[in-house]
């Protein structure tokens, strides 16, 4: 897992992956495959977080700012 936009795209760069994320449930980063879901099991249950997702090969400031507007205009998402 990662603690930022940048450290995701150095795991997207890494891994092959097309995708990043900020998992805003768990307050986490990454970077994954198309289709992939993020979340945790509860009680056996898988459980799909609340995840931001955008393509690997914007900027760090792109996702940033991306990501801001998105919350800014969703603010009880």
């Amino acid at each position: 897992m990662a603690k930022s936009w940048k450290e995701a795209k150095e795991c997207a760069a890494k891994e092959g992956h097309p995708l990043v994320y900020h998992d805003c449930d768990a307050e986490t980063y990454g970077s994954c495959g198309q289709g992939e879901q993020q979340g945790s099991f509860q009680g056996g249950v898988f459980v799909e977080h609340r995840c931001i997702c955008m393509p690997a090969i914007l900027s760090e400031e792109e996702l940033c700012q991306k990501e801001k507007v998105f919350l800014e205009e969703n603010p009880d998402w």
